[in-house]
């Protein structure tokens, strides 16, 4: 790594050893301390000639001298534990010590192995948590030969398939008993494995997970059921109308380059794989190596005797020799115009796209890109301001420009509200990038940029998973801890030239993709090519109890949750809550309209947002310490003195519309059918519509109304207040000033959630246009947190199907048996937006819970076998309950994991208002103590007494409809058809279980929904 002027660095071999262990001289017998010798052997203090090895001069490189090695490799067979010939010590080993101008903060050690391998270790100070990240350089541009995209992807499922010391079973019991949480993800060029656990189990976490990398294995029936569960992650995505566009934007944007594809592949080549399964052996000799691969260590460690480890368990990995020329994409010649035709009703999509340089921190072409689409086409651009907030046209709007190794896509996206405005949309676009080839941008917005990347980039290293995952996505490249610190170096040497001359030189006609998606052609953009335009002519104090959080974080957040849910929304005006809160985060206030505070949080990176469930509003703030005071003169106004403009009214009402209809209701099936479940088990109360509202309801609200709930609800009698970090002195004091500012109110009524009773297995099929179909059932349960039985039911629930997560028994059953789907999950309390975190958002209290099962989008021939399936397994728990085994396996999971659900500043502080609104402790150490005192019998009768595979309802969400409700009324056998693939007798056994397994429907019992009635 070459060193720069503003960080130091300085070579060195590091290890710790154990500073109770003795080292014996070979040849002398000698007794020595094994730290004391082992530094005096590695600092030329003592000859190697006197145990036995040749001297080095002090010149010599540690990797250039035979001595040394040998050495080197005595101590770590004796003294470290680790086989000799099996610990190639590091070539270069470097101690990174951040200046203040770095963006990392943090000290690293940063090595390379003789293998190639290169390691980057960081204590983060904060306790207990480790988090650990691999980035493998390969990704879908490596996938170079034709007929065999999508392998990179491939491989990031079957890398959880295991070896032969650590079967897939005992290497998830091991993740298992560690409390960890574990995934990985695919990208054009890379594929990262992560997992974050307790810091005492870090050396069994490198053993297997360099186990698994060395050693994996699995077999041709393996291989094939992974090909299915694909097949299945293809269709999950295959609702999104803008995953579509983007497939389509690359596969004509790209003739040469292997961008042509996305990630998970071609569809021909998915559907393919299951026959692909020795070529799949060759491509992870040739690409999973160490040579192409990083380790990358933070959180509660120490960085020697980590290293030191890995090596250990690391440094056998052999070489590989394999290398390949991705093929590189001529210059364009002519703009280009795709349209896609969607089958279904969807909001009008449109893509102004151009090929853009690669990543690169040497020379500025990227990062003067990147600002410049930013100043652009941002939230804080003046394109932006008039076509969200002012016309009203588009209501999603922004540029993407992704970190490639290969010069890939600049696109600006716009979701067009009326079909009509699409051609003046694409044209606004047009005409704001020939302004940018031709105008220098204004020095002071410039700044601006540099001062919002800097301080939003620090809101992300407040927890140690955070700061690897972050470091993950920039080591990728060239595999150096430098690497986001060089970014930040050259973005803080930009000039308004430099924006100038990467304008000009890549904005042009010929370098122009416009694609476009919807129902039917776009009236003026049928075929039409995109052409750039030529030159154009109170005082007071709060009585509100305020829950404190200090901590070293100079990243300050406060959290204000109202008793002002979606559950309080009056009936006919489903969905004031989320009006009524987005009028005050995203409105402005009295005397800001919401683009100067835009523009005013800018460079200062603040955000003031809302989250609203069925109990509670939260309004979060977020800002660094530095710039507290000016984030508080905006902020608070918002909240105290909303602006309530009828403009921004209509714009948010409009987008709250579309996201029920176009997002919830056409887009995502699988969101879809869970937020209908939640409908259906509580009928007729606050929780039976979703936080969206209704369409009728939604139309129904007026100006009035919404200025009406927010005098009512957002009042002190309402509210709990938090705050975290390393808060100013007087700062509590101001913030008890300005809630003061707040009417004093009356303590809402708290809305009836009557008792409801489920009789029997109750279905609604919801129809619509889609290739899989996604299922959720489950019924109401009266265990909250607060509730005696709830450690015992989150237990169960845990060993179930964690959510997001792959030891459950759900997951084990239904994907890595059986190949259904993608993920199944269990859960005990609601977990709104699944699809798109790992661990569920803080403050979404509830006074009745929903036990629910979500089974990912399945090919609609297994629907059924699916849903019985579930039932079989919830079934199964109930009566024969919990093995001593499985018990104590889960428990002490939860007992870490239970660890990670507070991780974040964010996390913490919204689970103490969560404990405050329940009247229980602190979560975490409530938790630890219920899960101790749990016993085996406890937690089954638990089960028995709240959980029910007979009383439920269900919700599938589907294409034929009728050809489904036909065949579950018609009580007939159920099937699943492996393709092929070899099965156990135990588990085809279990099949003829699970397909004579009776629903006890009636056609009264079922109804189907045409989507366009969902949630009318």
């Amino acid at each position: 790594m070459a060193s720069s002027s503003r960080t130091k660095h300085s070579t060195r071999l590091s290890y710790t050893p154990n500073l109770q262990s003795i080292a014996v001289v070979p040849d002398t017998g000698q007794r020595f301390p094994a730290v004391a010798w082992i530094w005096q052997i590695l600092a030329g203090r003592v000859p190697l000639a006197t145990a036995g090895f040749p001297p080095f001069t002090e010149n010599d490189h540690v990797a250039a001298s035979a001595g040394r090695r040998r050495a080197i490799a005595w101590i770590a067979s004796d003294v470290l534990s680790i086989p000799r010939g099996d610990c190639p010590v590091a070539t270069q080993v470097l101690t990174v010590t951040p200046s203040p101008e770095d963006i990392l903060p943090f000290p690293a050690l940063e090595a390379t192995l003789a293998n190639g391998l290169r390691v980057i270790i960081l204590a983060t100070g904060f306790p207990n948590i480790v988090s650990l990240q691999i980035p493998v350089q390969t990704g879908s541009r490596n996938e170079v030969e034709p007929g065999k995209s999508g392998f990179a992807h491939f491989f990031e499922h079957m890398m959880f398939r295991g070896t032969e010391r650590y079967p897939a079973h005992a290497y998830q019991a091991i993740v298992t008993r560690a409390g960890a949480r574990q995934n990985a993800y695919t990208t054009d060029d890379y594929t990262n494995y992560h997992m974050t656990f307790a810091a005492e189990d870090l050396v069994k976490v490198l053993e297997i997970e360099a186990d698994r990398f060395m050693n994996l294995q699995y077999s041709e029936a393996d291989f094939r059921t992974e090909a299915r569960a694909i097949l299945g992650e293809y269709n999950k995505s295959s609702s999104e109308p803008m995953a579509k566009l983007i497939e389509v934007q690359r596969e004509h944007a790209f003739s040469t380059h292997t961008y042509q594809h996305t990630t998970m592949g071609f569809i021909r080549d998915i559907e393919d794989m299951p026959n692909q399964f020795d070529y799949s052996r060759t491509f992870f000799d040739r690409w999973y190596r160490p040579e192409y691969t990083a380790v990358i260590i933070a959180g509660d460690v120490e960085p020697n005797a980590t290293l030191a480890l890995v090596e250990k368990h690391f440094g056998a990995w052999q070489r590989g020799s394999f290398a390949v020329e991705i093929p590189q994409e001529p210059p364009s010649e002519a703009p280009l115009s795709v349209h896609h035709t969607w089958p279904a009703a969807t909001l009008p999509l449109l893509t102004v796209a151009f090929r853009g340089p690669a990543f690169s921190t040497t020379d500025r072409e990227f990062v003067a890109l990147d600002a410049l689409l930013d100043i652009s086409f941002g939230e804080t651009s003046d394109l932006y301001r008039r076509l969200v907030e002012q016309e009203q046209k588009v209501d999603q709007f922004g540029p993407y420009f992704g970190q490639n190794e290969d010069p890939a896509l600049a696109t600006i996206i716009a979701r067009v509200k009326d079909p009509a405005d699409a051609r003046d949309v694409r044209d606004l676009i047009l005409a704001e990038l020939a302004r940018a080839a031709r105008e220098p941008v204004d020095p002071k917005r410039l700044a601006d940029v540099k001062s919002f990347n800097r301080y939003a980039f620090a809101r992300t290293l407040d927890n140690s998973e955070s700061i690897a995952a972050t470091l993950a996505r920039y080591v990728r490249h060239d595999r150096r801890y430098d690497t986001l610190n060089a970014l930040y170096r050259a973005v803080a040497e930009l000039t308004p030239a430099d924006l100038e001359a990467v304008a000009k030189q890549y904005i042009s006609e010929a370098n122009l993709v416009q694609a476009t998606l919807a129902g039917e052609a776009i009236p003026g953009l049928d075929g039409a090519l995109p052409s750039l335009p030529g030159p154009t002519a109170a005082t007071g104090k709060s009585d509100v109890p305020l829950i404190r959080q200090a901590s070293p974080s100079t990243l300050l957040r406060f959290k204000l949750a109202f008793a002002a849910g979606s559950a309080y929304d009056p009936v006919g005006k489903e969905g004031l809550a989320g009006l009524a809160a987005s009028m005050v985060s995203e409105a402005g206030s009295a005397s800001r309209r919401i683009d100067e505070i835009t523009r005013a949080l800018f460079p200062i990176a603040g955000s003031f947002e809302a989250q609203v469930d069925k109990e509670l509003t939260t309004f979060t703030g977020v800002i660094h310490r530095d710039n507290l005071d000016a984030f508080a003169d905006i902020v608070f106004e918002q909240l105290t003195q909303p602006g309530f403009r009828e403009t921004d009214f209509t714009r948010l009402k409009d987008e709250q519309r579309n996201a029920l209809v176009q997002d919830l209701r056409t887009n995502n099936d699988e969101e879809l059918g869970r937020e209908r479940l939640q409908t259906n088990v509580f009928p007729g109360n606050g929780y039976g519509h979703p936080v969206l509202g209704t369409v009728e309801g939604i139309d129904a609200i007026t100006l009035d109304d919404v200025r009406d709930s927010v005098l009512k609800m957002f009042t002190r009698a309402n509210l709990w207040a938090g705050i975290a970090g390393d808060v100013p002195l007087g700062f509590e004091q101001r913030l008890q000033r300005e809630l003061a500012k707040l009417p004093a109110g009356v303590a809402s009524a708290v809305p009836s959630i009557h008792d409801i009773t489920v009789a029997g297995i109750n279905i609604e099929i919801i129809e619509k246009e889609t290739r899989a179909t996604a299922i959720s059932f489950g019924h109401p349960i009266r265990v909250t947190r607060k509730h005696e039985d709830f450690a015992a039911l989150w237990l169960a629930r845990s060993w179930l199907g964690e959510h997001r997560a792959s030891q459950g028994r759900l997951f084990q059953q239904l994907r890595e048996v059986r190949g259904l789907n993608y993920g199944n999950y269990a859960y005990i309390e609601a977990f709104p937006r699944g699809m798109y975190g790992f661990f569920p958002d803080t403050n979404l209290v509830r006074r009745v819970q929903l036990f629910e099962v979500w089974i990912r989008p399945v090919p609609p021939e297994q629907a059924v076998f699916a849903f019985k399936a579930g039932l079989h397994e919830v079934d199964g728990l109930i009566r024969r309950g919990l093995s001593a085994d499985e018990f104590e396996t889960t428990r002490e999971y939860l007992l870490k994991n239970v660890f990670l659900l507070t991780k974040t500043q964010d996390q913490q502080l919204g689970s103490a208002i969560d404990s405050a609104w329940y009247g229980m402790g602190d979560f975490v150490s409530t938790m630890r103590e219920r899960l101790a005192d749990l016993t085996l019998g406890s937690v089954n009768a638990a089960i028995r007494r709240h959980l029910s595979a007979e009383n439920l309802q269900a919700v599938f969400v589907t294409k034929d409809a009728a050809s489904l409700r036909d065949e579950l009324l018609s009580g007939a056998f159920t099937s699943i058809d492996y393709a092929g693939a070899e099965k156990s007798a135990e588990v085809l056994a279990e099949d003829q279980q699970i397909g004579a397994r009776s629903l006890g429907l009636t056609a009264e019992r079922i109804r189907i929904t045409p989507i366009g009635q969902v949630f009318a």
